[in-house]
């Protein structure tokens, strides 16, 4: 449920209202009882990041994490060698 704002255009009183989305708009300032109140436009709620950093494979799932694990593994292991092992073949060969 969010939290909206409101203002009084008779008293000036502003304050913060936590009401459901499917709620009616207040009319009556809880302060000088005119009904003169008026909800503000907010920007919304945000997502707030707070920590040293957020990177998009940090919450990856397990099986995700292992296929990756095996698939850098063969990489490191034959990607270098074979493209050198090519090449000094041929290079003997002519």
């Amino acid at each position: 449920m969010p939290t909206y704002d409101y203002v009084c255009d008779g008293c000036g009183h502003a304050f913060e209202l936590f009401q459901s989305m499917t709620d009616s708009v207040k009319k009556t300032c809880p302060e000088c009882g005119k009904k003169k109140l008026r909800r503000l436009i907010g920007t919304g709620g945000a997502i707030v990041f707070k920590g040293s950093g957020f990177y998009k494979t940090d919450y990856r799932s397990d099986s995700y994490k292992k296929a990756a694990a095996a698939d850098s593994g063969k990489k490191s292991e034959g990607g270098g060698d074979k493209g050198g092992d090519k090449k000094s073949s041929e290079k003997k060969s002519e």
